[in-house]
């Protein structure tokens, strides 16, 4: 779709569209083609990266359609392709996830283009020095312009010369080297005439040089010729590979049409809303992109129709424009200045505006009959969003409600969402005892006789005709004689229809009130959430350092045990020590006031107790017939009634060590063998031990099978093996839990 298409018009887009379009890196539709779902998710997974625009690509179809006919293209196109295969080398250096990287790393360049790309450097110039001939021709033509330089300034000093030379410059006229020289020069210089100044001087180019320019001609048409070979031979190379040119062309547009839409969102804080599978409008602080400074709009237009009334001039029409605009721009994903969390934009095939007044000179038609014109070509319209200002212009107010009344629920019934703007109240009372119709008023603020450009649900608003004729000059006894005119019931309907504004307006400012107030309650929930979380990655943190130290301070204390020499079983011991953490001060300081004394009930973390002494900071705390020895200051005094009385038990274990190191099975038959291993292995596992030797012997070698066997089903064992000949040999097995 064209920005200059007649809605966008109607809507005052064109500009704010003509600026997206400037970061497109060629024209096109507005539309992008394929699934907006797709498209809408790609955007977002891109957004989330820094890249660099395409450059301006120009339009490649009538050249894919030249090769698609065996047809030569031109260097200057053969580039534009090599541009767009250049950035998609440039995306698939990123790493890009999800849809976006399964599309773009997807992309296989044609292994034949490369021997295209290295004929071009950054800007497009063909790399002449890749070619003998070229690089030959381009040393030639260097040395023949040196040749006409040094011929020019000897022509240029030559005495005889002198006074009919206008100055010592070498001028440029028509494309050739001349001489700007004054009358009478032919009687010392032979040369062509190429033209003449508005002083009257000649523009001459000397005869003496003349051969050399031929020769420089004609190298430059050697040259010519062979990049015009490299140009043939380019073209049926992309012939081969149309199909793969036609694919990433293609793809190439539609990543312009999301590169644009993000970078053009950067640039001006803006978002993108898809438009959703519902026939709702849920805009907040939404505001028409035309407009500078304007005050942004929060509506709900969930029903069939919206009625605006209210003040003139008070933005009934932009907010018309406006409610369109977003519908429009949701269609074609297009960024706009909206808070896109708290709105949604239901789907329309169709968006129609009946704004302008259709009378003129040319077409010969009334404003009534135009309006019926426009309402006629859509009772066949399905699916539409119709937006009609001032729908009872040009003819009498009471027929046309009734007109537009009945025109307006059975375009309804057709599912045509509506939005009108009228300062009739004829046709708002009838509509407003719909279900599906939603009423909105323009405001005004009376102490300062001024549109106040915000709008009310919910009531029918005054339009304020008498107040804005004072405003713009009309003389107030006229206005009053108006008033009389108009006549003292209508003044009474007008002064209710304040008075509803009024509560209205008091009830919405004491919704903003509470809004505030409980947007400062989330957010201090939200703070309390994030504190509970961080103390709980805290703690999260201390046990996961605590299980490390105690996991080093175990290994040192098995070592300990393993070791033969008491002087190194007590420097294991000291190494175990070490491992484990000390005692640390709490990170968080607490004071109090409270003096606390001997007998006092306190409360320490969770548990209650008594004081039983105190020295200096700390206390001595019985609870619950522990005693503990804790700071003051992480006491909290509480009442006795609180703390309840536990019975003291006294609990004792008899543990028995029936575990060592080494298990000696000789003489056992393997029945009892088997058994008595079994006990040995899950008492070392109990006891702690990763390593234990069991004695089998080797005699008839029943035994060590038994014992084999049984080592490699226990669930427990990792590895085991021969003992070292010094520990039993093939008699013994040293084995690994």
């Amino acid at each position: 779709m064209s920005i200059s298409s007649e809605i966008s018009t109607q809507l005052d887009l064109s500009s704010f569209l003509s600026q997206f379009q400037d970061f497109l890196a060629r024209d096109k539709a507005l539309y992008i083609e394929g699934d907006q779902n797709r498209h809408f998710k790609i955007i977002n997974e891109l957004d989330a990266y820094e890249f660099k625009a395409p450059s301006k690509v120009k339009k490649l179809n009538s050249a894919l359609a030249y090769l698609k006919k065996q047809g030569q293209l031109n260097l200057e196109d053969i580039f534009e392709f090599v541009k767009i295969v250049r950035y998609f080398r440039y995306l698939q250096k990123f790493d890009f996830d999800g849809s976006l990287g399964t599309w773009i790393h997807g992309i296989d360049i044609h292994l034949d283009f490369d021997e295209i790309d290295r004929y071009f450097d950054a800007k497009g110039e063909f790399k002449e020095d890749l070619d003998e001939d070229l690089y030959a021709m381009n040393l030639r033509l260097k040395q023949l312009k040196d040749q006409l330089s040094a011929s020019m300034k000897r022509i240029l000093f030559t005495k005889k010369l002198e006074m009919y030379l206008v100055d010592r410059q070498v001028h440029f006229f028509n494309g050739e080297e001349c001489l700007l020289l004054r009358p009478g020069f032919n009687h010392y210089l032979k040369g062509n005439i190429v033209g003449r100044s508005s002083s009257g001087f000649f523009y001459v180019s000397p005869d003496s040089i003349s051969n050399l320019k031929a020769q420089v001609n004609s190298v430059k048409q050697e040259k010519e010729a062979k990049l015009y070979t490299y140009a043939i031979a380019f073209s049926s190379s992309m012939y081969k590979m149309h199909g793969f040119l036609l694919f990433i062309n293609k793809s190439f547009d539609i990543f312009d049409h999301y590169q644009a839409r993000i970078l053009f969102a950067r640039s001006k804080n803006l978002h993108i809303l898809k438009a959703q599978k519902t026939s709702e409008i849920i805009l907040n602080e939404f505001k028409h992109p035309a407009l500078s400074n304007a005050k942004s709009i929060s509506l709900d237009f969930s029903k069939s129709v919206l009625m605006i009334t209210g003040v003139n001039a008070g933005g009934k029409t932009m907010l018309l424009k406006a409610i369109l605009s977003a519908a429009y721009l949701a269609k074609y994903l297009i960024p706009m200045p909206i808070n896109p969390k708290n709105s949604v934009i239901g789907t329309f095939k169709n968006i129609e505006a009946i704004i302008d007044d259709p009378q003129n000179v040319k077409n010969d038609i009334s404003t009534f009959a135009g309006r019926m014109l426009s309402f006629a070509k859509l009772f066949k319209e399905e699916n539409m969003l119709l937006g009609v200002d001032e729908i009872e212009l040009g003819t009498d107010s009471d027929e046309a409600a009734a007109l537009f009344k009945a025109m307006l629920e059975a375009l309804m019934k057709r599912g045509v969402k509506i939005v009108i703007t009228t300062h009739h109240k004829r046709l708002a009372s009838l509509m407003a005892l719909n279900d599906e119709v939603a009423l909105m008023a323009a405001m005004y603020d009376e102490k300062n006789r001024t549109p106040r450009y915000e709008f009310l649900q919910g009531i029918v608003g005054k339009s304020y005709a008498f107040e804005t004729a004072l405003r713009y000059g009309v003389p107030l006894s006229i206005v009053n004689e108006a008033k009389v005119v108009y006549g003292e019931n209508h003044e009474k309907l007008n002064a209710l229809i304040e008075r509803s504004s009024e509560l209205e307006r008091s009830l919405q400012d004491k919704h903003k009130k509470l809004d505030k107030e409980l947007e400062a309650i989330y957010e201090q929930k939200k703070e309390l959430k994030d504190a509970k979380e961080n103390i709980y990655n805290d703690l999260k943190q201390e046990k996961f350092i605590l299980d490390e130290a105690y996991k080093k301070a175990i290994k040192e204390a098995k070592t300990a045990v393993k070791a033969k020499d008491e002087k190194e079983l007590h420097r294991a011991l000291n190494r175990a020590n070490t491992e484990l953490p000390k005692n640390k001060a709490p990170h968080t300081k607490v004071t109090t006031d409270h003096f606390f004394k001997v007998g006092d009930a306190v409360q320490y973390r969770k548990s209650r107790g008594i004081i039983t002494s105190m020295k200096k900071k700390e206390a001595t705390v019985e609870v619950e017939g522990m005693k503990l020895r804790v700071k003051l200051v992480e006491l909290k005094p509480t009442q006795k009634e609180l703390l309840k009385k536990k019975e003291h038990s006294i609990v004792t274990i008899d543990t028995q060590k029936r575990s060592g190191l080494k298990l000696d099975l000789h003489g056992l038959r393997g029945e009892e063998a088997v058994e008595k291993l079994d006990v040995f292995l899950s008492d070392a596992l109990m006891a702690g031990w990763d390593e234990v030797l069991i004695y089998h012997g080797i005699g008839t070698g029943k035994l060590a099978y038994a014992v084999k066997e049984f080592l490699k089903v226990h669930p427990s064992v990792k590895k085991f093996s021969d003992a070292p000949a010094h520990m039993g040999g093939f008699g013994a097995k040293v084995v690994t839990l």
